[in-house]
C-alpha cells in the first residue's frame, strides 16, 4: 500500500548508527582496487532496525509491504520482465531499499511509472518512493524531494547505424532547423533539446521513438546516454549512441515533499549499498552486462 506523506557500451541515521543497530547488508563485497568496486557473492544476511513511531520508515515496514514507481520500457533500467514484473538498475535499488524495511521482493508493489507522472504519483500517493531514470532538478523539488543521486547519467543522442545524417550532438539541431528529434514529454530531455530546436516529436517512452527513426519521421533520439545504451544493445546492429553527452542528468529517488526524515534515510541506506557492495553488484546484474562498473555518486543532503 501507498503511504502518503567513460561509458563503455560491450555487447536521519547515520552508517555508523546503522551499524551498531543492526548488521548492514552484504549482498555484496566489493574489490576496492575497481572502478567503484567489484561486485562478488552475498557473505551475510540483512537485519532491519526498528524505526522510530510516525516515521515514513515505520510504517512501511509495519505493513510489511512497499509501492515503487519504476519504468516499464527502459532496458537495464526498468524493463518488464516475461512475469510482469520489472527488471533493471532502478528495480534493484529499490529491493535495496526494501530489504532495509525488512520487506521482501514478493511484497513490492511495481507500478508502471513513465516521465510524465512521475511527480503525479508521488503527489497522489499512489506510490511510496519513484526510481525511475529520475532526474534531480530544483524544479521537480519545488513540489516533490529526492534522495541521491545514485547515478549520474549524461544527455546524449542515438542515430541509425552508421549516422547517415552525421549528427555530432545538439547544436547540429540548430543549424538543421527541419530535422526532428524524438524525446519523451516530460522529461528533463525535453526542456534540453528545446534549448536547440523546436522541431521535438514528443512520445511516450524512449522505446516509442525508435520506430519514427526507421520510418523517417525523426532523424535521432535524445535522452540520457544510459537509457539510449540500452535501446541500442536492445536493437543491435539498428542504431548507435553519438556518445558526445552534453548535461549532466544526477538520477534520484522521488519521494513526498518535505519528509526529511525519509530523505535522510534513504541517503543513508544508498551510502551504505555504496560501501557494502550492494550498488555495484545491482549494477553488475543488470546495466553491467552493457556498461563499465562507475563511481558510485555522493549524495546531496540538501
Amino acid at each position: 500500500m501507498a503511504m502518503e506523506g567513460t561509458m563503455r557500451v560491450r555487447t536521519a541515521m547515520s552508517l555508523g548508527a546503522l551499524a551498531v543497530a543492526g548488521a548492514l547488508v552484504l549482498s555484496g563485497c566489493v574489490d576496492s582496487s575497481a572502478p567503484g568496486g567489484e561486485a562478488t557473492e552475498p557473505t551475510e544476511e540483512f537485519t532491519p532496525v526498528p524505526y522510530e513511531e510516525g516515521t515514513t520508515m515505520a510504517a512501511l515496514a509495519d505493513a510489511g509491504e512497499i509501492t515503487i514507481g519504476t519504468k516499464y520500457a527502459q532496458p537495464l533500467f526498468g524493463l518488464e520482465g516475461p512475469d510482469g514484473i520489472p527488471v533493471g538498475f532502478d528495480v534493484e535499488i529499490g529491493k535495496i531499499i526494501a530489504m532495509h524495511l525488512g520487506i521482501d521482493e514478493e511484497s513490492i508493489n511495481w507500478v508502471n511509472t513513465v516521465s510524465a507522472n512521475r511527480e503525479p504519483f508521488i503527489q497522489s500517493g499512489e506510490v511510496d518512493i519513484v526510481i525511475a531514470t529520475y532526474t534531480i532538478n530544483d524544479t521537480r523539488k519545488e513540489v516533490i524531494s529526492f534522495a541521491g543521486p545514485y547515478y549520474e547519467a549524461g544527455q546524449d543522442i542515438l542515430v541509425a547505424a552508421g549516422n547517415p545524417e552525421g549528427i555530432d550532438g545538439p547544436e547540429w539541431f540548430a543549424d538543421n532547423p527541419d530535422a526532428t528529434v524524438c524525446t519523451v514529454s516530460g522529461s528533463t530531455s525535453l526542456t534540453n533539446i528545446q534549448e536547440y530546436t523546436t522541431n521535438v516529436l514528443e512520445a511516450a517512452d524512449y522505446a516509442d521513438c525508435l520506430e519514427p527513426i526507421r520510418t523517417g519521421e525523426a532523424v535521432a533520439v535524445t535522452t540520457d546516454n544510459v537509457i539510449l545504451a540500452g535501446l541500442a544493445d536492445q536493437n543491435a546492429g539498428e542504431f548507435e549512441v553519438v556518445n558526445n553527452p552534453f548535461t549532466a542528468e544526477p538520477y534520484g529517488i522521488g519521494l513526498p515533499k518535505d519528509d526529511t526524515e525519509f530523505r535522510m534515510w534513504l541517503n543513508d541506506v544508498l551510502e551504505a549499498s555504496y560501501e557494502d557492495g550492494s550498488w555495484a553488484a545491482a549494477w553488475e546484474a543488470t546495466a553491467g552486462a552493457v556498461l563499465d562498473l562507475p563511481e558510485p555518486p555522493a549524495v546531496d543532503r540538501y
